[in-house]
């Protein structure tokens, strides 16, 4: 067969033979036109080869394997040459996984060090977030997830809604150890989630506008306003500066020190209702629409 049918029926590509034929284990022979011609017995050298490599064996280590096939042997592994090669690969292995189980547990070391001086704030801030009602918000500029710049301390006429939580899990990235035990931490997504599903119904129920913030980065946020497709932005605060401004409270889970969840409404840069605690996550966007209709109507 030639070179092309060869990688097809294999699985490879035409440069992995022609490295297979350099190295001497699967050489093709020659036409009288130049072409080459592989032998129905190449079908089985490279797939040996193949499998052989995905197990962790170089492709010169795969020789004896190869060889064999060569000889017409039906069991490829049962020579002395191909036992030698997979005791040597098995000890090689073991040699590595002795390597990196000592950088692993070094670096647990020296995670464990770190988080050990990482500043607790779960004492930090007002003892009940209620006492923030009739403080002035705190005139710090942060870009939102949208790109635009804002100021806390200039949010405009009409009442805000600022939801404020711990932080949202990433697909394939883990939560920080630690977080499932801290009551109310978790129920992020879907409370952004809820924030989504009714911020039509919020508007019309008397908030100028909504944001989210968290201590996570811009590109935490990025993705999960993507991901989720939140008609709100969301505001990135990693230097924790609103807790230190007007004292809102944090916890510690890991190493990472992240907000408590509370929701603030603000009325002309002055903070007229705190939500806390908010035992519900997923569903508190209704429970700030019924504040909202009750303000409405007491008006």
């Amino acid at each position: 067969m030639r070179v092309g049918e060869l990688a097809r029926r294999t699985g490879t590509t035409v440069r992995a033979l022609r490295y297979y034929e350099a190295a001497g284990l699967v050489v093709p022979r020659r036409l009288h036109n130049g072409y080459r011609e592989y032998e129905p017995i190449a079908e089985r050298m490279v797939a040996q080869i193949r499998e052989l490599t995905a197990l962790g064996l170089s492709v010169e280590e795969t020789r004896p394997f190869v060889e064999s096939l060569a000889d017409g042997n039906t069991e490829p592994d049962v020579c002395p040459a191909a036992l030698a090669t997979y005791r040597s690969a098995i000890t090689e292995l073991q040699k590595r996984i002795g390597t990196l189980t000592a950088q692993r547990d070094a670096l647990d070391a020296r995670l464990d060090a770190a988080a050990s001086q990482v500043v607790k704030l779960g004492d930090a801030g007002v003892s009940d977030p209620g006492q923030l009602v009739g403080t002035r918000m705190p005139s710090l500029h942060f870009y939102g997830s949208d790109g635009r710049p804002l100021d806390l301390g200039a949010l405009g006429s009409g009442r805000t809604v600022i939801f404020i939580y711990p932080l949202t899990g990433r697909p394939g990235v883990d939560l920080p150890n630690g977080l499932s035990e801290i009551p109310g931490a978790q129920g992020s997504t879907e409370q952004a989630s809820w924030f989504r599903d009714h911020h039509s119904e919020l508007l019309r129920a008397g908030a100028a506008r909504v944001y989210g913030l968290s201590a996570q980065s811009t590109g935490y946020q990025r993705e999960l306003v993507h991901r989720l497709r939140l008609p709100y932005p969301l505001v990135p605060d990693p230097r924790l500066s609103l807790a230190a401004a007007i004292g809102l409270p944090t916890f510690t889970a890991g190493d990472m020190t992240l907000y408590l969840r509370l929701t603030l409404i603000v009325l002309d840069d002055v903070i007229e209702h705190v939500f806390h605690p908010i035992a519900e996550p997923a569903s508190h966007a209704l429970e700030v629409m019924r504040w909202l209709v009750r303000r409405k109507e007491t008006k």
